[in-house]
């Protein structure tokens, strides 16, 4: 998410290559170490803060009290995925740029991980509420035509550079929780214009496919969407409007705000992966490990987001991870993603207060000493 939708607290969100993804061809990267085994479930870690919060002077500590690379405490512990969001050119922050990204992927490709990285085809955050055209397109939002040229260079532009330093990602997300219509300016209009909105879709993967091609690289495709019941209905439009050439369906899940709870959601998640024939994946998750908030940036996460039998306890959280995985495995889900587990409480300010409004909700504890939540990772299992 993840988008940013706050108010007082929120935020949130021709050959087609059908290889699987841990079958890359890709062997001329010293750095590809993901690529060497298949991966049978993704334990993933949004990580898209990282690299600012250790500027602002966080520091890691693993289960074991010892301070480490945060990016080598989640390896250790058994993630074998990192998530990165990328803005298009975020004025107001020096984080989740071109240049951020890049680092970011390195760090995860150092570790052997595989890395999804979602284009948020924003400078800011995008989610359900608000999906906000990058400046630079904006004169040509009611141009379909060349917005959707725009796209695409775009996207292919970002991949092709990433190319030249073999940070290829293994996933592309198309956007950002795109419930609404895409690339839009101000209140977002419904309903979706889907001749508009399925064209510029198509760009996107249309790009991916391409560099997969020149590049010799399997990159599979994925379409993000907040909350399962929505996906329900997303993808029904989106298919019958010509949007079906995507790997997988990536779902935000947080209960608080799905109509679905944790022991009937895995119905939901099971009829969207007969229906439509993809993979699928929950991309983002999180859950509190305490209700004490230690900074000036109110959580997002409080009394509210909690699941019965589920408390806001370190062994709360994991349980509610462990759980989370089962019902995504026998619905026949392939992944599980946590969002911005490392984004601890720092000095350093966002753009609605001083600190961390997910402090409660990290993997990390107050000290930033790992919960016991991070053994969720230790599932993790190759063939």
């Amino acid at each position: 998410m993840k988008a940013l939708k706050m108010n007082t607290l929120f935020f949130f969100s021709t050959l087609i290559v059908l290889l699987p993804l841990s079958c890359s061809t890709d062997n001329n990267s010293s750095n590809d170490l993901a690529d060497e085994t298949p991966i049978i479930f993704y334990y993933g870690a949004d990580l898209s803060y990282v690299n600012e919060m250790e500027d602002c002077g966080a520091t890691y500590r693993d289960l074991k009290n010892v301070e480490k690379d945060p990016y080598e405490i989640f390896k250790e512990a058994g993630a074998n995925l990192v998530r990165v969001r990328l803005w298009n050119n975020p004025t107001w922050t020096n984080y989740s740029n071109y240049n951020d990204v890049k680092k970011a992927i390195q760090r995860a490709k150092n570790q052997g991980m595989k890395v999804l990285l979602d284009f948020h085809y924003s400078d800011t955050w995008a989610d359900p509420s608000k999906q906000q055209i990058p400046a630079s397109w904006l004169s040509v939002i009611n141009n379909t035509g060349v917005l959707g040229d725009s796209l695409y260079n775009y996207t292919f532009k970002t991949l092709n550079d990433l190319s030249a330093s073999n940070l290829l990602p293994d996933m592309v997300q198309i956007g950002n929780e795109i419930n609404a219509m895409m690339l839009q300016d101000g209140e977002l209009k419904w309903p979706i214009d889907w001749e508009r909105n399925s064209s510029l879709i198509n760009k996107g993967i249309k790009a991916v496919r391409d560099i997969s091609i020149a590049k010799d690289k399997t990159i599979e495709v994925m379409l993000h969407i907040a909350q399962p019941e929505n996906g329900v209905w997303w993808f029904e439009q989106a298919t019958q409007n010509g949007v079906t050439d995507f790997d997988w369906i990536g779902l935000s899940y947080y209960p608080i705000w799905s109509t679905y709870k944790l022991d009937n959601v895995g119905v939901a998640l099971s009829n969207l992966i007969n229906t439509y024939h993809k993979r699928l994946m929950i991309v983002e998750t999180a859950y509190p490990f305490t209700l004490t908030n230690i900074d000036s940036a109110n959580n997002i996460l409080n009394n509210d987001a909690l699941v019965e039998g589920y408390p806001a306890t370190q062994e709360g959280q994991l349980k509610y991870l462990n759980q989370l995985k089962t019902v995504v495995e026998n619905a026949g889900g392939e992944g599980v993603i946590y969002w911005e587990p490392a984004w601890v409480s720092t000095n350093c300010s966002t753009l609605w207060g001083q600190g961390s409004h997910w402090d409660n909700a990290t993997l990390f504890d107050h000290e930033n000493k790992a919960t016991l939540g991070m053994q969720f990772y230790n599932h993790s299992t190759k063939n």
